[in-house]
């Protein structure tokens, strides 16, 4: 590992948030940066058997652990679920698909106020406002953030199903539920003939008993 990689790597380790270029060249100068991108790609073939790897977020990239280690980690640090409604996740995800979008649009698809979910989803720093639109009122512009990437584990928005992916993996639960509903009736049925027979046994061996004491 060369004296650069060993700095990016001690950036890595003590950095909360993704690390970008413009970082960098803070810490080497601008003669002196060298290509982030490239160094990680190094990097990560060093790491190839242990137990973290730099990932790509956004603009920038970050050390996590690799999955197959996430059930041990959890035992000692708990992961924070962030709680979001369902309102806010659907106008999450209307950002997320049409970004960048301005308040009004997103009102118009969902057909009620969201002025309220939006600034609960910039205080999460899930959101941010993405300059302005060329429309008469200049109306504000929004557009995930890279903890948006971060809390849903992705790397950038092109990992992100496509409408179409979203519409056929909800007809496909559908159908799974619907097929398990089905099921669960059958057995339950199934469930109840058995009862029904076991009761008939019963009934008819108490007759045979009873004509034998006869």
């Amino acid at each position: 590992m060369t004296k650069n990689q060993q700095i990016i790597e001690s950036l890595f380790f003590v950095s909360t948030v993704p690390l970008e270029q413009k970082d960098i060249i803070k810490v080497f100068g601008k003669e002196n940066a060298p290509d982030l991108e490239k160094e990680v790609s190094k990097l990560n073939i060093i790491y190839e058997k242990s137990s973290f790897y730099i990932k790509p977020i956004g603009d920038g990239f970050m050390m996590v652990s690799k999955k197959d280690y996430e059930p041990y980690i959890s035992k000692l640090i708990p992961s924070k679920k962030l709680m979001l409604s369902n309102a806010a996740l659907e106008v999450l995800a209307i950002i997320a698909y049409k970004q960048p979008i301005s308040r009004i649009d997103i009102e118009t698809i969902r057909g009620v106020d969201c002025k309220g979910v939006l600034k609960n989803l910039l205080s999460k720093s899930l959101i941010k406002i993405q300059g302005r639109d060329d429309s008469i009122g200049k109306a504000l512009l929004y557009k995930t953030t890279d903890d948006y990437l971060k809390h849903f584990g992705i790397s950038n928005l092109n990992e992100m199903p496509t409408p179409d992916e979203v519409t056929e993996l909800v007809e496909s639960e559908s159908k799974h539920n619907l097929i398990s509903q089905n099921l669960k009736e059958i057995q339950s049925k199934l469930s109840d003939l058995k009862e029904k027979k076991a009761r008939n046994e019963a009934t008819i061996e108490g007759i045979d008993l009873s004509l034998i004491h006869i």
